[in-house]
């Protein structure tokens, strides 16, 4: 889509682009308000998996943004989903730091001969017993599937290794390819896209992720923009395996680049 004139919807990364450690980036509030002014549908597309969609509309909307847990489509939420669809009641062991069972559904949670591994955000939890423990399963048969890629992500203490890192060693390890369910997987914005009831030539996705956030969502049919906050880093610009629609400083720009004046804050 060369312009983006006939936007009807935003998908937004949270971390990174409207927040770094739930903390408000500048203008992303004000921003944000903006964009629901204009009319514009919204859905906060987000790979975190230490919290769930209640918590983080809780903790959101203390910051000053204007969501509730409708607005938030998560990593865990969509393997839910997932799980549900390919695997009905399988026998899940779950590897995630934070809690978000809440999302998980009706998802059977074990802690021994799972059927399934699946791979949430990485902590204290993904020590060598617990890889070498889901290595064990997955060498005797279980399916991998994995939330998300990410191999890092930004806190107020710089740049933190996410489980994407670990995902690499266990594929190669045991000779599987974990399903991801969450970005960049394709599935993860069509679920958004049929939420908001946009099509993907109508919609917008803002990321800090080059390659998870935008070029897949740009592979999926939506115009990328890439934000210069969070994780972004030049020398990963230039690597990425493509090019951005639009690279803006920051989310706070987004408001313009949709042409919404500033009237449209009354």
């Amino acid at each position: 889509m060369e312009s983006v004139a006939s936007v009807r919807a935003v998908l937004i990364d949270i971390d990174g682009v409207l927040t770094v450690s739930w903390k408000p980036l500048p203008g992303a509030v004000e921003a944000l308000r903006r964009i629901r002014a204009a009319g514009l549908g919204v859905a906060l597309v987000t790979n975190t998996t230490s919290r769930s969609r209640a918590s983080i509309a809780t903790t959101l909307s203390k910051a000053g943004f204007e969501v509730g847990a409708e607005d938030v489509l998560t990593a865990p939420a969509v393997t839910a989903a997932h799980l549900a669809e390919h695997c009905p009641g399988a026998r899940c062991l779950l590897l995630n730091s934070g809690d978000v069972e809440a999302d998980l559904g009706d998802v059977t949670l074990v802690d021994d001969d799972p059927e399934v591994v699946v791979l949430g955000g990485a902590g204290p939890e993904f020590d060598y017993a617990a890889l070498n423990r889901a290595f064990g399963f997955l060498q005797r048969g279980a399916r991998l599937v994995a939330m998300h890629r990410n191999l890092y992500w930004r806190t107020e203490a710089g740049l933190q290794l996410d489980s994407g890192a670990f995902l690499l060693g266990l594929e190669q390890a045991a000779q599987v390819e974990a399903e991801v369910t969450g970005k960049p997987s394709p599935a993860f914005f069509e679920a958004a896209l049929a939420r908001l009831g946009v099509g993907a030539e109508q919609a917008l996705m803002v990321g800090d992720d080059v390659e998870s956030d935008v070029l897949a969502a740009q592979r999926a049919g939506l115009t990328g923009v890439l934000v210069r906050t969070g994780k972004y880093q030049d020398r990963t610009l230039e690597k990425a395996s493509g090019t951005p629609d639009h690279v803006l400083d920051s989310f706070a720009d987004v408001p313009a680049l949709l042409g919404l004046r500033q009237a449209a804050d009354g």
